[in-house]
């Protein structure tokens, strides 16, 4: 038999600059230009920046947790390796829960972006309902096609993307300057800014619609098994992407509001192409929108990589089905994983509408991933004191106290059907640990 075909392990290919241009471009894609319309409407107006600025900040509180897991444990699979780690005895429970969590919500992201691109093309061609679902479907296949080879090519495919993603916005940003209105864009006595007692909701529901824009900045963690020295480059490309992506995103929110009204903002379906074309015209909107639609499909490719390697862990680890850990034996990537995740990514692209996906999949995550890891490093930092750390979290617990509190904020000013089916999935995820432990028990990791 041939050595290949059993060996499991992942090359560790992506150099920093690799590593943090995968974490940009999961972090932008079609968000930015999908959501900043529905922040601008729910703060009525330029007070919209401070949602952007919580979302920023808990992507700085949060990355903390995820680097000092991430240069802890630098493997395949990211929170499912990470909980178990953590929670000790009910770590596998934890993981399970990751597992299950993953297999609605990695789909439905993959599905999402490749709505929200087929959507954003309607600027530059008609499409039908049947034709958008084709257009979805088709993006999805085509991104596993590109993800089919070796993780060198992808770091370099990805530095490409990421030029593309940085560029584009750094036009968005200098190409209003000559028109900008300082008072227009913070005007902060406008809207609900001022008068209305559900500010604290509206601020709540526009900030998850931010970190959903903000999301991606840990995707290294789960490639970690791929990064070069990830003590070292996982911690920085998560703080480097954090910070790159939080300047760009402010910058473009304050210029696209120091150009056009906000009730133009709030009510525009295309805001970059209608800030573009607003300022040089129709075939520059046009420009404009093939750049974001290429912006989209890079944070997908993005996406679809670092979660292929969940599945692929967690069934190295025994806590899977056994063919999802086999790798190509070529070019020594988990190719089963990567076609299965698609292939349920395809299908969601035809099902559902983009219509409350975004909500659904920030306020799922909350609990079972990210404030359980949060809560998971403070408990590890009082009961493993003497534990190595290579990557160590400035004024612990402040940071992850702090996350844990935006994360709840967020989730508890969210719509209450999205937080019962949050905890809809965790108690069917305990039911069918409970009975998969009684019809299959542990398998011996490899």
């Amino acid at each position: 038999m041939n050595t290949h075909d059993t060996d499991t392990r992942l090359e560790r290919g992506l150099s920093l600059p690799q590593a943090t241009a995968i974490n940009m471009i999961d972090m932008v894609g079609i968000g930015p230009f999908v959501t900043i319309p529905f922040i601008v409407g729910l703060m009525q107006g330029p007070a919209s920046i401070f949602a952007w600025l919580i979302g920023a900040l808990l992507a700085y509180m949060d990355g903390m947790v995820w680097a000092e897991m991430g240069a802890k444990w630098p493997d395949a699979g990211g929170s499912y390796l990470f909980l178990q780690k953590l929670f000790g005895k009910k770590g596998r429970l934890m993981a399970f829960l990751f597992t299950w969590q993953t297999s609605i919500q990695a789909p439905l992201v993959i599905a999402s972006g490749a709505i929200g691109f087929a959507q954003y093309l309607t600027y530059l061609l008609p499409l039908s309902d049947i034709q958008k679902k084709m257009v979805s479907g088709g993006l999805v296949v085509l991104l596993v096609a590109l993800l089919y080879r070796n993780i060198k090519s992808i770091g370099r495919i990805s530095v490409v993307f990421g030029i593309i993603t940085g560029g584009t916005i750094l036009w968005l940003i200098l190409s209003g300057i000559p028109q900008f209105n300082a008072a227009q864009a913070f005007n902060f006595h406008t809207g609900s800014w001022d008068t209305s007692s559900l500010l604290y909701f509206a601020l709540g529901q526009a900030s998850l619609k931010a970190v959903y824009s903000y999301l991606g900045y840990y995707n290294v963690c789960h490639l970690g098994a791929e990064i070069k020295a990830p003590e070292r480059n996982i911690p920085r490309s998560i703080f480097i992407s954090i910070s790159i992506i939080a300047l760009l995103y402010l910058g473009m929110q304050s210029v696209i509001l120091g150009v056009l009204p906000w009730q133009t903002v709030a009510g525009s379906d295309f805001i970059a192409s209608t800030y573009f074309e607003h300022i040089y015209g129709h075939f520059a909107g046009q420009v404009a929108t093939v750049l974001i639609l290429c912006i989209a499909i890079a944070s997908l490719f993005s996406v679809i990589l670092g979660y292929s390697r969940v599945p692929y862990a967690a069934a190295k680890d025994g806590n899977f089905f056994p063919v999802f850990a086999r790798v190509h034996p070529r070019h020594r990537f988990p190719h089963v994983s990567l076609l299965a995740l698609g292939a349920v990514a395809f299908v969601f692209s035809l099902l559902f509408k983009l219509k409350d996906v975004i909500t659904a999949i920030v306020v799922m995550r909350i609990l079972i991933q990210f404030v359980s890891q949060a809560v998971g490093v403070m408990a590890w930092h009082y009961n493993r004191k003497d534990d190595e750390r290579p990557f160590r979290m400035p004024l612990f617990p402040i940071p992850a106290i702090i996350s844990v509190g935006i994360w709840l904020y967020i989730l508890f000013t969210s719509q209450l059907s999205f937080i019962l089916g949050a905890f809809g999935i965790i108690v069917s995820g305990i039911v069918l640990f409970y009975v998969k432990e009684g019809l299959y028990p542990q398998r011996q990791r490899p």
